[in-house]
Order: C-alpha cells, then sequence, then structure tokens
C-alpha cells in the first residue's frame, strides 16, 4: 500500500535516511515543524546563510510597514499560503492547511516596529530571532512560526528535494515545476518563480525536508517556556536595577493568594512593560542551543519509530486481513467494522506493541488519530477531520452524501476533559452535524486507566453503551498471538 513517499516513489527508506530526509507520509500530514532557532544554532554554514536570509527579510518588512501601507502590498509582502508540499503540520485529512492568513499577516505588519525594534543593534541576545513574534502575540504559534520560516526557505527544500530526486527517484515520477516564492527579488520587491525538477504526486510536487530541522510538540523558542521560565530569568537578570523593577511591578499585578490564571497574566502584563525579559529567556535559550538539538533530534527520532517504522508495520498487518481496505456497508456499519477489526488487532494480535515507541504510550489524542485516519486508507467514504464549528470539533467525520453520516471521536482514558466530554458532547456534535450515528473510542494503557473509564461510564450510566468502545493497550496482560483470540466486544 503506497502511503509513505518511499512507498510511492519506489525508493528505499535508507536512502531516504542517508540523505538525511524524513520519510513522510503522502496521505495525512504529520505534526512535525521546522524550528528556526536549529538554522540558527547550526555549525552548517548554509543553514546560518537561511537564518541570516529570514532576517533579512524581517528587515524589509519592517522598512515597508507602514501605517498606509497598502492593503495588496501587505498580500504580497506579510502573507504566505502554507507550503503543503512538505506534509507537515495539523491537518489529518490530506495536507492543506490554513498558512498564513490576513490576520497573521496584519499582525506582523502591525507590530514589527515594536516587537523588532533593535533589530541588528541587540544588546542582550546573540541574534535576531523570528520566534519572537510568537512571545508577544496572542495567537502566533509554532505553526505560524514554522510556515512563515519554510515558505522563506523554500527555494532550499526544493533544491534539496531535486537533488535527491535526481539521484534515486526514476524520471517517469518526476517532473518540472514552476515554483513560487523560490527566492525574493529586493531590487523588484517581488517573489520570483524558479523551476525545479521534482517528485510528482496527484498533480503537484512534493518537497523532502531535513530531520535536521525538525522538532516536535513547540519550537526552542516558545511561549510556554517564557511563561513557565518567567521566575528564574527574572532572577538571574543581571542588571540590579532592572531586576528589581520587574519583580515590583509583577507582585504589584498580584493579588493575596493568586490563582494559576492571576499569574499568567501578571506574567503577560510585564513582559509587555519590559521587554527586556524576553531578551533574556532569548539569551538563555541560545546559551543553551545544544540542547535544543538533542531534544529536537530525540523527538524526530521517536516521531520516525512511532509514525512511519510502527503505523507502516500496523498498516501493513491491516492489509494482510482479508479485506480489510474493501469493507463496505452503511458508513455506521463500515466504521464499526473498521473499529472492530482495529480493535482485535491491538489486543488479541501484538499490534499494541506498534502503540509504543521506545516503551512510552501516545501522550496526545492526535497520535492515535493519525493511526486511525491510516486505517481509513482506501474506503469509498469520505473520511474528513471536522473543524471547530463553534461547538468543538468532533474527531472524524464519514460520510457518504449528506443522508449517510457517522461521527467518530477517539480519547485516550488519560485525557482531563474525558467525563465531560462523554457526558455533553457527543449530543452537540450529532445535533451539529445533523446525525445520530457516532462512535467513542476510548484506549487505556493501565489498569487504573480502565477503572476511570469504568467508574465514568457507570456513573454515566454509559456501560452498556454499544457506540462506546474500549480498546485495551496494555502491555503487561496480553497472551501470544498464536494462541486463540476473543472476538472484539465493547463495554
Amino acid at each position: 500500500m503506497d502511503i509513505y513517499f518511499s512507498d510511492v516513489f519506489r525508493v528505499s527508506p535508507e536512502s531516504i535516511d542517508d540523505f538525511g530526509a524524513f520519510n513522510i507520509s503522502l496521505i495525512g500530514d504529520l505534526p512535525l515543524f521546522i524550528d528556526p532557532f536549529l538554522l540558527f544554532n547550526s555549525t552548517k554554514k548554509r543553514y546560518q546563510e537561511l537564518h541570516t536570509e529570514i532576517i533579512r527579510y524581517l528587515l524589509f518588512l519592517r522598512e515597508k510597514a507602514v501605517d498606509n501601507i497598502h492593503p495588496g502590498l501587505v498580500d504580497a509582502w506579510f502573507r504566505f499560503p502554507e507550503v503543503k508540499q512538505n506534509f507537515f503540520g495539523f491537518c489529518l485529512e490530506g495536507n492543506s492547511g490554513s498558512g498564513l492568513g490576513k490576520g497573521f499577516a496584519n499582525s506582523l505588519c502591525a507590530n514589527l516596529h515594536d516587537i523588532f525594534s533593535d533589530f541588528g543593534s541587540e544588546k542582550v541576545t546573540k541574534g535576531q530571532h523570528l520566534e519572537k513574534l510568537c512571545l508577544v502575540r496572542d495567537g502566533v504559534g509554532r505553526d505560524n512560526i514554522s510556515d512563515f520560516t519554510t515558505n522563506l526557505i523554500k527555494g532550499y527544500l526544493c533544491d534539496y528535494t531535486q537533488t535527491f530526486a535526481q539521484k534515486h527517484i526514476e524520471p517517469g515520477l518526476r517532473a518540472r515545476f514552476a515554483v513560487r516564492g523560490s527566492s525574493f527579488d529586493y531590487d523588484r520587491e517581488v517573489w520570483r518563480i524558479e523551476e525545479f525538477e521534482l517528485p510528482r504526486y496527484n498533480g503537484d510536487y512534493v518537497l523532502l525536508t531535513p530531520r535536521d530541522l525538525l522538532t516536535k510538540d513547540d519550537i526552542w523558542i516558545s511561549k510556554h517556556d517564557l511563561f513557565a521560565d518567567f521566575e528564574r530569568i527574572a532572577d538571574a537578570i543581571p542588571n540590579v536595577q532592572l531586576r528589581a523593577q520587574v519583580d515590583s511591578y509583577f507582585r504589584s499585578r498580584l493579588s493575596r493568594n493568586p490563582t494559576a490564571k492571576e499569574r499568567n497574566s501578571a506574567k503577560r502584563q510585564t513582559f509587555a512593560k519590559f521587554h527586556q525579559v524576553i531578551d533574556y529567556y532569548i539569551r538563555d535559550k541560545e546559551d543553551h542551543g545544544d540542547r535544543a538539538v538533542s531534544v529536537s533530534d530525540e523527538k524526530v527520532q521517536l516521531s520516525l519509530q512511532l509514525y512511519v517504522y510502527q503505523f507502516k508495520e500496523l498498516i501493513d498487518r491491516l492489509e494482510k486481513e482479508t479485506g480489510f481496505y474493501g469493507l463496505r456497508g452503511s458508513t455506521e456499519d463500515e466504521t464499526r467494522q473498521r473499529i472492530a477489526f482495529f480493535k482485535d488487532l491491538i489486543e488479541n494480535k501484538d499490534g499494541y506493541k506498534l502503540l509504543y515507541a521506545k516503551g512510552d504510550a501516545p501522550k496526545r489524542e492526535e497520535d492515535v488519530q493519525i493511526l486511525y485516519r491510516f486505517v481509513w486508507f482506501g474506503t469509498p467514504s469520505d473520511v474528513n477531520r471536522e473543524p471547530n464549528n463553534g461547538r468543538g470539533p468532533v474527531d472524524f467525520k464519514i460520510s457518504r452524501g449528506s443522508a449517510d453520516k457517522t461521527l467518530v471521536e477517539f480519547k485516550l482514558a488519560s485525557n482531563t476533559g474525558l467525563r465531560r466530554n462523554l457526558e455533553h458532547q457527543v449530543a452537540i456534535y450529532e445535533k451539529a452535524n445533523d446525525t445520530k450515528k457516532s462512535f467513542k473510542v476510548i484506549i487505556f494503557f493501565t489498569d487504573q486507566e480502565l477503572a476511570k473509564v469504568k467508574t465514568i461510564l457507570r456513573e454515566l450510566k454509559l456501560e452498556n453503551n454499544d457506540h462506546i468502545i474500549l480498546v485495551d493497550a496494555r502491555k503487561d496482560n496480553k497472551q501470544s498471538a498464536s494462541k486463540v483470540t476473543k472476538q472484539p466486544d465493547h463495554l
């Protein structure tokens, strides 16, 4: 079954690995991101040049960010599409994400002079960092920073992929593409269009990305770390006067017994008044840059293990099940059958091993959802990751026209919001999607998680609901797959 880059383009996974690239899935994005800090901190001259080019473009934008800038120029210079051809990001169905829209463009244009006022004349940090934008602006996160970085190094990624394609991919599987935005012409102030010979898939080109530019979960310079490290960074400010002012101002924003929410609000106000704290945080991150490399490498290796090697093995085993990828019936029937196959494989045929990366169970439902999307490969049904419609997103909507729709949610038993979800959200999702058919699949990895789920179902009087299906992924209670197995069931 052709799912991964190596499958589609008939190359060995080892050749991709030796080239230093990630063997991407072509049926859905994987939750990895390009971290610009890995360019800044690299010992590779080409990576350092790429980071310098990013900063040069930011300086160009700062020069153009005036109050009366024409909206058309904002679109041309500040707004970018997602580079969907690298198959990274948040989109579980296909690879078409939202990109950097009008909100990001306007925010960048309005705040460049404030946020990046000292670009080129830093007194605290060693260099300039695009990530600073996500530290002080709400709504700008790792995906925005990664998308922006990917757009600004797209020419490099095209050239990188072209080198691999010309050496390893047969001519019939590649083509010449005119790629817009591969580099910027500062004389004419327009993005260039250049031709590259790239792998061709569904009429579009595909890009490989070096593994050593990728990370998972969050980028190295992140808002989460800034807030978590606030007290440590503030206490380490070498300027005694500034340190006292920051401490006094922060404490003045707090009540006698502040909540976590109040503390975060006080931190946000302190950052707004004393931007130098952000600079000292960035300097601390720069000083520990080697840690960024090792952390990102570990995350990417775990992602390879889980998303590529182990998930591929699971898909291969499902493919061998007679008729699995050709199941028919209504969407409700097909959904129930696919869940049953999946449950049986995990519980009775050693498939549970494929959910663990280096002995650890998935900690995010997103990982299980990616696996579940693979389970639906080749179906005649529409399998869509549902957007948030204002009443909460459902994980998947399986449909064949407007009259036949089934909803599916995958939950980890460890989810702290599981009770609330089971109690309220099912009816809301069904009403929002005009259907009465939905399944909840709950995966548990320990005895304690199973006990928790049973208690919740019993208290909500849902223990006999056949549309709530538990999957036992414990690794300490399994018999050999060679022994007789039980039929899939539900609780």
